[in-house]
């Protein structure tokens, strides 16, 4: 029954990413990278059963409440001398828009890149324990398979150094790290940002030397901010919201493996930036075209209550699917009024598969 299960999820992704390109990207636009993103944050810490890591010291998970689940997850970890209070930002900022966010203390606020690299990977075991912990709001709902890392100072060299301790890790958010000759041999997707301005971490001795260290093979990119300094990048608001929106867009490219952000990117954040004093990349990602293979037929109303109105004048056969590959509903539709009802599924995102086309369909209570 579990290999089924399984099988039937793979089909659905296959189809799915064939047939929803244009009703998924439209939807994904530099407005959609605001802060606070479209869902509700709640938190959990060690007074709420969360597990108490022995390689870090003191975690608050932010995570969405109204998002679909399985969640990407990130493990932020600040800088020398600094509190987990110096990066909170990002993690409202990242829960909001669907990702589950672990910030973390270090067991000694002098540990080196090393230890808190250590610790990030300890912050992903918690991650891993609370997806399977019966009392916790995110049992179950986290995707183990994609982790990211991130990190302030030598927290930003930790977590470059927490991507070649574990290869498992898909991406790395670098906010102006500091690591001195580094070994940064892995292939985790890595965006760095740091300020021309800093003088704790300088990028031709920090930053720059992180992004010419890490393979040629990796995506990568570094983005210097024009007079920034060395805490430019510790919230999403950093060089006038651009650390946070190609920070996002990075992490739903790379880890989320949102094709649609390829062209936010390369397009739009990256094209010319004024925030800008220097830019390098090495990085593959699919552009989209959101024009190719637009649907001549239209479902509606989206969102709804009950019933969805299907207008096309051939005769269709349709499936309902749960967000988590359980198919719901199916028959076949014939005649001028085409209608599904919906009023037997609780309110949630739906796939709704019409012949060879697939839409996702927002049910409410």
């Amino acid at each position: 029954m579990r290999e089924l299960y399984t099988k039937a999820v793979v089909l659905l992704a296959v189809l799915l990413s064939s047939t929803m390109v244009h009703s998924q990207c439209e939807e994904i636009t530099i407005e959609s990278l605001s802060n606070p993103g479209v869902y509700d944050v709640a938190t959990l810490t060690e007074a709420d059963g969360l597990r108490n890591g022995p390689d870090y010291f003191g975690a608050t998970v932010y995570y969405p409440t109204n998002g679909t689940p399985p969640y990407a997850s990130i493990a932020i970890v600040p800088g020398f001398t600094a509190s987990p209070e110096s990066v909170e930002a990002w993690g409202p900022f990242y829960a909001s828009h669907g990702i589950v966010t672990i910030i973390i203390g270090t067991n000694s606020i002098y540990d080196f890149p090393e230890a808190r690299a250590e610790a990030l990977l300890d912050a992903l075991e918690t991650l891993r324990e609370e997806n399977t912990r019966n009392a916790s709001p995110l049992l179950g709902a986290i995707d183990e398979d994609k982790f990211a890392v991130s990190g302030w100072s030598m927290g930003g060299g930790g977590a470059q150094r927490a991507a070649v301790l574990d290869n498992s890790i898909k991406g790395v958010v670098a906010l102006c790290p500091w690591l001195p000759n580094p070994d940064l041999d892995h292939d985790s997707a890595v965006v760095i940002f740091s300020g021309q301005n800093d003088a704790v971490a300088p990028p031709g001795i920090h930053a720059n030397i992180h992004y010419d260290n890490t393979p040629e093979s990796t995506n990568k990119l570094l983005f210097e901010i024009e007079n920034g300094n060395h805490s430019v990048a510790n919230t999403p608001e950093g060089g006038n919201s651009s650390v946070g929106k190609i920070a996002l867009s990075w992490f739903k490219l790379y880890v989320d493996q949102n094709d649609c952000y390829c062209s936010l990117l390369t397009e739009d954040l990256l094209d010319n930036p004024q925030e800008a004093s220097n830019t390098e990349s090495s990085f593959e990602c699919e552009v989209l075209d959101t024009q190719e293979n637009v649907s001549q037929t239209i479902l509606y109303p989206n969102p709804t209550r009950d019933i969805i109105n299907i207008s096309t004048q051939q005769d269709v056969r349709y499936t309902v699917y749960s967000t988590l590959g359980q198919l719901m509903l199916s028959g076949e539709l014939k005649g001028n009024l085409k209608q599904i009802n919906l009023s037997s599924l609780a309110g949630n995102i739906f796939y709704v598969r019409v012949n060879n086309e697939t839409f996702k369909v927002l049910k409410t209570q």
